[in-house]
């Protein structure tokens, strides 16, 4: 068998997975900016919103960051993967950008 994979013949955001007789291209992971692998672990470096923990691409939790990231009144921050989001909190609604009582 013929490694391919020594060509790197896979685009920036894939991986090569070199099998009998030929290869096939896999996507990284969404933590990462480039790969040697399946999975947060083999990152070559993190994406935006990531950061190394324990040798992993981790999400950072941008609620929990001792500067607030959603400033605007009876706005509540919700955690997404790799972001967030700024939603108005519990018997509020977003008006025009502002989030007024409903």
């Amino acid at each position: 068998d013929l490694d391919e994979c020594a060509t790197s013949p896979c685009k920036d955001h894939q991986y090569c997975l070199n099998t009998d007789g030929s290869f096939s291209c896999k996507a990284c992971d969404a933590s990462c900016v480039g790969c040697t692998g399946e999975g947060s672990d083999k990152c070559k470096t993190c994406a935006s919103g990531y950061m190394k923990e324990d040798e992993k691409c981790t999400d950072i939790d941008e609620c929990n960051l001792p500067e607030k990231v959603c400033v605007k009144e009876n706005q509540d921050c919700v955690n997404t993967s790799g972001s967030y989001k700024c939603v108005c909190s519990e018997g509020f609604e977003d008006k025009d950008g502002t989030c007024v009582q409903t």
